[in-house]
């Protein structure tokens, strides 16, 4: 078994592939209604139509909607990355758990976390 794509559910899959596209420096490689991926290079990530998409609450509460899956993306500058992602449409998440992470939400509301290594 290969395990080939993350998936992320989303009403506008073109409209997210170009923000993860513009984000990790890579192409859209597939670009049909409903369902985009991108590539070459890196962790295959493909977005699919959801018209009821509900965005996850972070963090979680009672009865909010359960996160499903988040990514981690390493950037060598934390304050200068950050600022790109909110170029290009991200939000700052209001909770951060850790100093050296930042939590941030995909125009979907899908949670992602930036962090540098070092």
């Amino acid at each position: 078994m290969t395990l080939t794509s993350t998936v992320l559910g989303t009403p506008d899959p073109r409209g997210l592939a170009r923000f993860y596209a513009e984000l990790l420096g890579r192409e859209v490689a597939t670009d049909e209604p409903g369902w985009v991926t991108l590539g070459p290079g890196g962790p295959g990530l493909s977005f699919q139509l959801e018209t009821d998409h509900v965005p996850p609450t972070w963090p979680q509460g009672p009865g909010d909607q359960q996160m499903q899956l988040h990514l981690d993306v390493e950037v060598d500058d934390l304050v200068a990355a950050t600022g790109f992602a909110q170029s290009l449409g991200a939000r700052v998440a209001e909770f951060q758990p850790q100093d050296d992470v930042r939590v941030m939400l995909d125009p979907a509301g899908h949670p992602f976390c930036l962090y540098t290594s070092g």
